[in-house]
């Protein structure tokens, strides 16, 4: 009776603990993140973000359906990610969906999100021995009260496995919803100034990256027309804006100009600059195409801040290709050629700006020098370290170039020829600037004239044309697709992310500094193995289980042995 009055209360001290552990539960919550690079704990950035959310978000997971391994793994991470924002705000909903399931019209329902931006993947699946093609939308969307914004889940990059591309999409799975949040519940601030007046591109060659930009920041045109007329207004007027976007100029800056570029600059307002130290030129009685130098007259404003663009052009080995027609009309052949003037460029560093992105493609860049002064310098990109420095005047010679071209790349170059190492392209500068009209003749007079600055921000790009996109009839193409290689580039990443840093709206932009170690399995490794781990697999549990079968049978004889 005492032995069944012991287990009776054993039973109820454990039914009371377990009342009161889930009493208490319901009161406090906690997730722990047991995993070695903490890739499920919510960054700073990712949380603040989140905070600022006060009424629900809805987002629809377009990855649902039958996928290949990869894609069930990015599927998983992405789930487990979304838990840990509704974790941290409840008013974040989310529902994975299949966009095609169900649809008796799913060539319709495709160009629909076609049409919204909501490209496909095509992914191969093995099943039961047959191999199926798949479409896959490795997008979201998310909706809050009447704004909708597209998250990219699946990053693609040049020259990486499929593994390796969900790997790198993973990595980028926080910034990307963190991104879309910051779209939706934060209101707009700053103003950028797209300068005009000095022969800058074209609107419709900047359309596609001032249109993702305005999703960010307010957007205008600024002309320095009237600094001629009213310099002093037109610098109040600049002032106003808190960047200047100055895309691929090709008319020399007039010393007025240059000064309330320059004490814009002293008052704190960040720059871009996209410049391009050559021209092309074709040549009436020969018809050859030459390289010039072209002075824009900056060279001055440039070296007193602490760098100098070159004027030169940059060969370098590891470069995009260049496409060229044979042929005519139905009997055109499309052919890629190496072309060393359009350097492929990775980041130079872990700096936030140039962290997880794609190679960012150049078309005839030229080299930028570094000066000593007190001003911090950050190379964001550069060349790779096979690389050759061409003076000016200089003929750009197809018949003449690409065969040289496959030669050094079938043979190698030769290390007397590229040798000028790894060139500076695009350059950061932080810290106090000096101005460039500092103990000089002033072109105008203001009430303040300002020699130095505080801290600012300043990036220098030797090359305009990272900028342009390219057209599908008359309609802009996203910055960074060759529509000739159907390729996909970084350049929109890079430009935006720079954008980003020098308003100081880097949060966001750490998050891609964040490691994630993602597991792959070693299909070498695991076919020489094979044999040990099905018996490790397999027979091991079995054997094992047969073990303490044969001692819990001994033991138990033992124990009722007569």
């Amino acid at each position: 009776m005492k032995k069944n009055n012991r287990h009776t209360k054993s039973f109820l001290l454990l039914l009371a603990t377990i009342i009161l552990i889930n009493v208490v539960g319901s009161y406090f919550y906690k997730r722990f993140d047991l995993t070695q690079d903490k890739r499920y704990t919510l960054s700073e950035a990712a949380k603040n973000t989140v905070a600022l959310i006060n009424s629900p978000i809805i987002i629809d997971v377009f990855l649902k359906g039958n996928f290949p391994p990869e894609f069930q793994r990015l599927q998983t991470e992405t789930k487990q990610l979304l838990e840990e924002f509704s974790a941290y705000n409840p008013n974040i909903k989310y529902g994975f969906v299949n966009p095609l399931e169900g649809e008796k019209n799913p060539e319709d329902i495709q160009k629909q999100l076609q049409q919204i931006g909501l490209t496909t993947a095509q992914v191969e699946v093995r099943e039961n021995g047959k191999v199926s093609t798949e479409f896959v939308y490795p997008w979201a969307l998310a909706n809050f009260g009447n704004k909708t914004v597209k998250i990219p889940l699946l990053k693609n990059q040049l020259g990486t496995s499929s593994e390796e591309r969900i790997n790198n999409s993973i990595q980028n799975l926080e910034y990307a919803f963190a991104d879309g949040f910051n779209k939706l519940v934060s209101p707009k601030k700053r103003k950028v100034a797209v300068l005009k007046g000095n022969g800058e591109l074209e609107d419709r060659y900047i359309a596609d990256f001032f249109k993702t930009l305005k999703e960010y920041y307010y957007i205008a045109p600024f002309t320095l027309d009237s600094a001629a007329v009213s310099p002093q207004k037109t610098l109040e007027d600049l002032r106003t804006f808190d960047l200047i976007v100055v895309a691929q100029p090709t008319e020399a800056f007039s010393d007025t100009e240059k000064y309330i570029l320059d004490q814009f600059t002293m008052d704190g307002g960040a720059s871009l600059w996209l410049i391009d130290a050559t021209s092309q030129q074709i040549e009436e009685t020969s018809g050859k195409t030459l390289t010039y130098p072209m002075d824009l007259n900056l060279n001055d404003l440039f070296f007193k801040y602490g760098l100098r663009i070159n004027s030169n052009l940059v060969k370098d080995m590891i470069s995009a290709p260049i496409v060229l027609v044979s042929g005519s009309e139905n009997d055109s052949q499309y052919n890629r050629y190496p072309w060393f003037y359009y350097p492929l460029s990775a980041a130079e560093n872990n700096h936030p700006i140039v962290t997880n992105i794609e190679a960012v493609k150049f078309d005839y860049a030229s080299s930028i020098d570094t000066l000593a002064n007190s001003v911090k310098k950050t190379v964001l990109l550069g060349t790779s370290s096979i690389t050759k420095l061409v003076g000016l005047p200089n003929e750009i010679n197809f018949e003449r170039d690409i065969p040289q071209n496959i030669n050094v790349v079938n043979e190698g170059p030769d290390p007397n020829e590229f040798n000028a190492g790894s060139i500076p392209l695009a350059v950061l500068l932080e810290g106090e600037l000096t101005s460039a009209f500092k103990n000089r003749v002033k072109p105008f007079q203001l009430p303040e004239d300002k020699p130095e600055s505080a801290n600012n921000k300043m990036v220098v790009i030797s090359d305009g044309d990272i900028i342009k996109n390219q057209f599908q009839g008359n309609r802009p193409l996203e910055l960074g697709f060759d529509k000739m290689t159907q390729s996909f580039y970084g350049n929109k990443e890079f430009l935006l992310n720079t954008v980003n840093y020098l308003l100081d709206d880097d949060g966001l932009i750490n998050i891609r500094t964040k490691e994630i170690a993602v597991p792959f399995l070693d299909t070498q490794k695991a076919a020489k193995e094979r044999t040990k781990w099905q018996f490790v697999n397999l027979l091991l549990p079995l054997a094992l289980l047969g073990l303490f079968g044969m001692i819990f049978n001994y033991y138990r004889k033992r124990k009722y042995a007569a």
